[in-house]
């Protein structure tokens, strides 16, 4: 995880996304130790969706350098020149992270911008990264997103054609580093969790993104490797700071 700046070094601003920072980081941890887990083999993933400049720049005064995106024009309007001025200061660069679902008329771009794809969801969409790869002469990590609890409205592969969607992505030369999930906001997240490094365990996957703003402690105690938190983090989204889809 990275490390974040004292709250002290922080403009005045700041001083309550360093308290909450603080605090998250405080139940990492702990959730970590009551497991029997390293801490540090669990990284936050900052949800930045729809977030104002002036709380993406707080995190980025924090320390924070792994952010999670939904939507690739949002994201490509957000991050491409934060990253060139972090890299142009000599600063770690950032770790982007595509968490919402991607349309295969997109993947270009969002393989073009980022480092990870969490949502791979579907055979047509192989085909589309695979090609995207091949012509940008980039390949993001890639996570399978599992629909655990079969929703109609969700997005993910059903976890019994899980295997064969991952089979099918390595056949293509993808890299498949593990699995996505966002449990049924209803039922208890500790069943969908265990399913997930369930699924991942029998494919040899080692990443599992599960865990937000009101579970991560549960999904670290299950083997979360990243947790994805946003609310928690940077306080409720205001709506006026929605950006028109795209």
């Amino acid at each position: 995880m990275a490390a974040s700046s004292s709250a002290s070094s922080l403009p005045s601003t700041d001083v309550g996304f360093a308290a909450r920072l603080g605090a998250i980081r405080a139940r990492m941890t702990a959730a970590a130790k009551a497991a029997g887990r390293d801490p540090a083999a669990i990284t936050l993933t900052a949800v930045s969706k729809t977030q104002p400049d002036e709380a993406i720049d707080a995190a980025l005064t924090a320390g924070l350098r792994v952010f999670g995106e939904n939507r690739v024009q949002e994201a490509q309007g957000r991050w491409t020149d934060r990253r060139a001025s972090l890299q142009k200061r000599g600063l770690p660069d950032l770790e982007l992270r595509l968490i919402g679902p991607l349309q295969s008329n997109k993947a270009e771009d969002a393989v073009a911008l980022f480092d990870v794809i969490e949502t791979l969801d579907r055979p047509k969409l192989i085909g589309a990264l695979a090609s995207a790869s091949q012509k940008t002469g980039r390949s993001p990590r890639l996570l399978v997103q599992v629909n655990t609890g079969e929703e109609e409205q969700k997005a993910g592969v059903a976890p019994r054609d899980a295997d064969a969607l991952i089979a099918a992505a390595r056949a293509e030369g993808l890299i498949v580093e593990g699995l996505m999930a966002i449990p049924p906001a209803a039922e208890e997240p500790i069943l969908h969790f265990a399913l997930l490094a369930r699924i991942a365990e029998r494919n040899g996957l080692k990443v599992l993104s599960m865990g937000m703003s009101a579970d991560y402690e549960a999904a670290i105690r299950l083997g979360a490797t990243h947790v994805r938190v946003g609310s928690a983090l940077f306080g409720e989204r205001n709506p006026a700071f929605a950006p028109s889809r795209g």
